[in-house]
Order: structure tokens, then sequence, then C-alpha cells
């Protein structure tokens, strides 16, 4: 009995050791999901001083100060009709004046804002703006309080003409891309992306303790083209991206083709969608808890499975396509409105899913390389001025990189925008030599050295090797 009593003690103590091991295990663990995370907004800081303190980049060399004026100087007739509409006097920093200096602030990335732009006017001149004395000051206060919606016309303006030149190249598309275009008008992806913090010296920031973001922006964005087909700007940084659906349905055309993220899931919205009124087909990854009754099976293989189901409940319920892909050990599950299996076949589905990935290289190049991660000003309408003339930047690149993937005759995905756009420093010393005369055969010639073509595809692209394209 003596012997048992003992194991028995024993026993409880060990098991008592177990619990109070566990539990402090438990109490690490809780301590760590507790800990706080790193704020992103230090990385933004730290952007910013460095955009203060860097040197101040060569100015576009004649060759590309001349494109940039040809694509964004306002005409005479622009600018008397855009300022009358807003009731404003043509001063000093008229449209064309102002477009000029943020322009060169984008395209140089200054990021010292007025006092810098006002000692490039007075001793150098900005673009097609001839050298001129204006006060940091005046500078400052017309970057705050300058129409924004007067870029945005302009931005909109002068959309349509690098769409033409974008239709009028013959550089090929990925194979994915090339076989939807002959079955869908356009083939589009959607995003929001949230804009980085705002300075607190200025205004009605000054004394914060946090520092504001920005706001929000929406961008569809043409997947085969790279460019933009739509922008909007929200004021609220934390607004939902199901806020622009109205936006959405209002501006994508019937018979395109929609590469959305799981953030825009909303089954009234796939009715609108599958509407005879919109005729848009989309393709959206399924959320984890979809919710659906099984109506047809397409096919069961031990790599797809394709299903007819029913989603949705009373109103809004609906047919709708659930495609599961096994890939690289994983299964990705994806929702169409497209119903026939033989017009979109299943590897299809997720070859162009992988495409919406452009629409975040777009944002990558917008917010990191193109510098809207750092504001000039702390007021809305200059973050819109500061943000639609990033976009109008963003137009001249893509259509450089495009004009160089036309004469490589390679995709315009397989060109590097930022080498590209870092190569301008290389053909303007070139151009000053008398070396080169146009920057589009110069970085076709110089190609590799420069590193203008990406060694490989993005791995996002993965999607483009699920499967023989060519016999799905």
């Amino acid at each position: 009995m003596a012997t048992k009593k003992k194991e028995q003690k024993k026993g409880n103590k060990q098991a008592k050791e177990l619990i109070k091991k566990l539990r402090q295990r438990e109490k690490k663990k809780h301590a760590k999901k507790k800990r706080k995370k790193k704020s992103s907004v230090r990385h933004t800081r730290a952007i910013q001083r460095d955009r203060t303190k860097r040197q101040l980049a060569s100015p576009p060399d004649e060759k590309i100060s001349e494109r940039l004026k040809d694509w964004f100087k306002p005409t005479g007739g622009e600018e008397q009709e855009w300022f009358a509409q807003f009731g404003m006097r043509l001063r000093k920093l008229t449209l064309s004046v102002m477009v000029a200096l943020v322009i060169s602030l984008i395209w140089r990335q200054i990021g010292a804002g007025g006092s810098e732009a006002a000692r490039l006017l007075r001793l150098d001149g900005l673009l097609w703006v001839p050298t001129m004395v204006v006060s940091q000051q005046a500078i400052s206060e017309r970057l705050r309080i300058f129409p924004a919606t007067m870029f945005l016309k302009l931005l909109v303006s002068r959309l349509p003409r690098f769409e033409e030149r974008s239709q009028a190249r013959q550089r090929p598309l990925p194979p994915a891309l090339e076989w939807a275009q002959k079955r869908y008008e356009t083939i589009v992806a959607a995003d929001g992306s949230t804009l980085d913090a705002l300075l607190r010296k200025v205004g009605l920031l000054r004394g914060q303790e946090k520092h504001p973001l920005a706001g929000k922006i929406m961008t569809v964005l043409n997947v085969c083209t790279l460019l933009p087909q739509a922008i909007w700007f929200e004021p609220d940084p934390k607004a939902s991206d199901q806020r622009f659906w109205s936006q959405l349905l209002g501006t994508i055309p019937a018979g395109a083709l929609l590469l959305l993220d799981t953030g825009f899931t909303n089954f009234k919205r796939f009715l609108q969608l599958s509407n005879p009124t919109h005729k848009i087909t989309f393709i959206i990854p399924a959320k984890s808890n979809l919710v659906f009754d099984v109506k047809r099976v397409f096919a069961k293989t031990p790599q797809i499975h394709d299903y007819l189901v029913w989603i949705g409940s009373d109103d809004d319920r609906q047919l709708v396509r659930l495609v599961k892909l096994y890939y690289q050990e994983q299964w990705y599950e994806f929702l169409t409105n497209e119903l026939d299996p033989h017009f979109l076949p299943a590897p299809y589905i997720a070859a162009l899913y992988g495409h919406r990935w452009r629409i975040e290289d777009t944002f990558n190049t917008v917010k990191g390389l193109l510098g809207l991660a750092y504001f000039w000003t702390g007021s809305q309408n200059g973050v819109q001025l500061q943000l639609w003339a990033t976009w109008m930047v963003y137009l001249a690149l893509v259509d450089l990189s495009d004009a160089v993937a036309d004469v490589l005759h390679l995709p315009l995905l397989a060109i590097s925008m930022e080498m590209v756009f870092r190569s301008l420093y290389y053909f303007g010393q070139a151009y000053a030599k008398g070396e080169a005369d146009d920057p589009v055969a110069y970085f076709a010639l110089h190609a590799k050295v420069l590193g203008i073509v990406k060694s490989s595809l993005p791995s996002q692209s993965h999607w483009l090797y699920l499967t023989s394209l060519s016999d799905p």
C-alpha cells in the first residue's frame, strides 16, 4: 500500500509539473500574440526623410523633355476653358506651369517641395517653362489649393492617346492573355490601395499624435496594356473595396473579363455582373467558408475539380462555377459566372487570374518607384493633385517601356519598368556626348547591360505554367 501511495504522489507531482509547464508555454504564446506589430509608418517616415536629403536628379534630356511636353502640356484652349469653369484668373502659376512643376518634382524625385521647386524655376526652368522668379510660399500655397480636378481632367483627356499608341504596337502578349483577348472585349483587374501617411508639419495636421493616412485609391487596370482605365480617390483610408462597386459597374464595359480579389466577394453584385445589361465575366478566389450546393460535375481529376454550384440565398441565389486546381501540393479555388467550361476551361481560369498581380505591380511602381509614398502637403486637394500627376508620369513610363518591348518583340511583362526609369540617366549621358539620339533605340540596344529585360517572369506568374495552354 505504501508503495502505491508513493507512486500515486509521484504521479500527481509529475502531472502538476506538466500542467505548470503547459500553462507557462501557453502564457508565452499569448505574450507573443500580444506583442505589437512593427509599424509600417516608420518605414514611410524613413522614405520621406531620405527623399528630403537626397541629391537632385539631373533634368530630363531634350528628347525626354520633348515627349513629356508633347504628351502633357495643356493647350491654350484647355487652360482657358478649365480656368473659366473654376472662376480663376490666369496668374503667374498657370495650369501649364503647375503641370510642368509637379511632373518635374515627380520625374526628378524631388522631395523638398516648394523650396527646391522655387530654386529650380528661378535658375533652370522646368520642362517647357522658362526661368521665372516665384517665391517658395507662393508655390507651397499653389500646391495646396490649386484645383486637383484640372490635373484629373488632363489625365483623363490624355489616356485615349496612350491607349491608341499601345494598340498600334505589335509586341506579343503572354499566352493566356493572347487567348483571352480573342474572347473578351477587354481584360481588366480592379483593386484598392491605401495611400501612405502624411507629414504632420503642415496646416491642421501640425501637433497631431499620429500620422494620418492620405486616403485610398481604387484602380481599374487593363492587364494587357498596363494602362489604367479608371482611378477613384477616397479620402477615408479605411474604406472597404465594397464601397466602389457602383463605380465599377458603371465603368467596366459589357463583354469584359474582370479579375478580382476576395475583398470584392458580394453575391448581389455578382448577379449584377451576370445581368444581360452588363454581361461581365468575373474570376475571383472562393472564400474558405463558402457555402454551396453542387448541381453538376463538369470534371473531377486528381488536379482539377470543375463544378456547377448554387451559392447565396433568396434573391441572391445564383449558379456559378466553382473550379478547384491542385498546384505545387496545394488546392486553389475560384468562382466565375462563365458557366460553359468549353468557353472558359478550368486551366485558363488559373492562368488568367495570375495576371491580377499586374495591378499590384502597378501600385508598387506608382507608390514605390514614382514616390507616391511621400506627400508634399497635408491638404486633401494637394494629395489629389500629386496623385493625378503621378499617374501621368506612370503613363509616360509605361509608354516608354512598351515601345522598348515592341522593338525587342517581347511581352511588356518581360520589361522592367524600374530599370527603364533608372536607365534614363545613362541615356541622358549618351545623348549629351552625341552617342545616342533615341531613348527607345538606346534602351533596346543596351537592354541586357541595363537590366531592362527581366531575367525571369515574376514568381506571381506561376499560373502561366500550370498546364499546357495550347491544349487545356
